[in-house]
């Protein structure tokens, strides 16, 4: 086990040294290629054959989700019709370590017949692919962790990092938000901890005047189903909350007396344009089920620990 541990740790370590070249050797033409694809009105069209490709589908993903409109196109499909997809409008990001795979002949001459930019990345500065880019990104010569350079290793952990870095470089441009990335990703726990309070909350709230009386606030507390109402003053401005606790600490005489003497006064509350995340951590630091959403001191909604659970922030 100890001989696993050791390969393991020497591949991590080979990779790790080819990302701090990759990172050292960054100049003019990563600069170049954030420009060429903010200029684009189109797409970025990620494109790279084997391991490449599977790299390519990720970047793709990546800008996609962080405001940069990208769609991969298989380089083999691309020669038998989906050419069609690359556009004038587009920009080209095409993958390839060698720079010489076969697949991708008629992608590159697509893009030089129609004047489509293109980013090539590859490791060998003298390739077809990026002499015939317009903005070459060369990979350093970075051993592969395999040992005998056959498994693309660090060569596609070098690229996946490039593409990143290109991803985060357009989105910060952009100013692209955590609003921004939950409206392109609103499924999985990434959405869920990016919800708002808004998203979650139920506008039906258990309500009651301070002058109820507490047979009124209990009928209200069983029928709603939050085990809590809200206690509102003539203004509706939320001015307390009644809990089971409150329940069990005026239990004698407890039909005889008003919502406003047993309800606990200056409730914890939430906006509801604040993150659902915060509700959550809310709830679990004060052990308590339910929040209001307030805003400008009136209740807008309720909500409950377990619509945090549903949408998966757990």
């Amino acid at each position: 086990m100890n001989d696993y541990i050791d390969t393991a740790r020497r591949v991590i370590r080979t990779e790790i040294s080819g990302l701090e070249q990759l990172a050292a050797g960054l100049g003019p033409e990563f600069r170049q290629a954030v420009d060429l694809v903010l200029g684009a009105t189109g797409r970025v069209i990620v494109s790279g054959m084997g391991k490449s490709g599977h790299v390519a589908r990720k970047i793709a993903a990546t800008l996609a989700s962080t405001g940069t409109p990208a769609q991969f196109v298989h380089p083999a499909e691309a020669s038998h019709g989906d050419l069609g997809m690359v556009t004038r409008a587009d920009v080209a990001l095409v993958l390839s370590n060698s720079g010489e795979t076969p697949e991708l002949a008629d992608l590159i001459a697509h893009t030089r017949r129609f004047q489509i930019p293109m980013i090539g990345v590859a490791s060998r500065p003298g390739s077809t692919l990026l002499r015939q880019s317009d903005v070459a990104l060369v990979l350093p010569a970075a051993a592969e962790a395999c040992g005998n350079g056959i498994v693309p290793t660090t060569s596609t952990t070098m690229t996946l990092a490039l593409g990143d870095a290109l991803a985060i470089a357009l989105m910060e441009h952009r100013r692209f938000t955590a609003d921004h990335f939950r409206t392109f990703h609103p499924g999985g726990k990434l959405g869920a901890r990016l919800s708002r309070v808004a998203d979650l909350m139920h506008p039906d709230m258990p309500l009651v005047d301070l002058e109820a009386p507490m047979s009124e606030a209990l009928l209200v507390i069983s029928q709603k189903g939050f085990g809590v109402t809200g206690v509102t003053d003539a203004a509706g401005q939320l001015g307390g909350i009644i809990t089971d606790g409150d329940l069990r600490r005026h239990m004698e005489g407890l039909l005889d007396r008003r919502a406003a003497e047993v309800m606990t006064a200056h409730p914890r509350v939430i906006a509801p344009d604040a993150l659902a995340e915060a509700a959550l951590a809310e709830m679990q630091e004060r052990k308590i089920t339910c929040l209001f959403a307030v805003e400008d001191g009136v209740p807008r909604g309720i909500l409950h620990i377990h619509d945090c659970l549903r949408a998966g922030m757990v």
